[in-house]
């Protein structure tokens, strides 16, 4: 069942950790189905980690647009930065999708399901190339701080917004 708007038109620090077992879907040759393992959140124009700290501009805009769109971005002039915008209009808030099952690391994941600057602004509720599902029912996580962010200072850089999937051991 595919995630509605209304699913990310709440605080990026409700959806971030409900994101943790959902199945990221992608459509290109064949329909991919992918654990979503780590996310982290982006809080508005205050965070000094978001994008947004520097006020809309052509690069983060879509970040002030309302819940359920699809924010990339390029780092290091080679890696493309997954990302679901969150919040209501105007209240800029963003969640990285850091990892899926198998695929660990932002930059990777793009790589392998062909996510690049084309995305941008995508609507994952209509999209018939990429769109998010119900999965996992109440997965554990632990919570962190984000990756990467030390530029930021405290108390961004402490901030436990990064979600990482804990998978269960089995019973025998």
């Amino acid at each position: 069942m595919r995630l509605t708007r209304e699913f990310f038109e709440r605080d990026v620090l409700q959806v971030a950790p409900d994101m943790v077992g959902k199945i990221l879907v992608r459509k290109s040759i064949g329909i991919h189905r992918h654990l979503i393992t780590e996310v982290e959140a982006y809080s508005g124009i205050e965070d000094q980690a978001s994008h947004a700290r520097f006020g809309r501009t052509t690069r983060n805009s879509i970040m002030f647009a309302r819940g359920g769109l699809v924010y990339v971005y390029l780092i290091y002039g080679m890696y493309w930065m997954l990302n679901v915008v969150t919040g209501p209009e105007n209240h800029p808030q963003a969640i990285l999708i850091r990892g899926l099952q198998g695929i660990n690391g932002p930059g990777k994941l793009t790589k392998a399901l062909g996510i690049d600057r084309t995305f941008y602004g995508e609507d994952l509720s209509t999209s018939g190339r990429i769109w998010i599902e119900n999965g996992l029912e109440k997965p554990d996580f632990i919570q962190t701080p984000r990756f990467g962010i030390a530029y930021a200072g405290e108390p961004w850089k402490s901030k436990p917004w990064r979600y990482i999937r804990v998978q269960r051991p089995e019973i025998s």
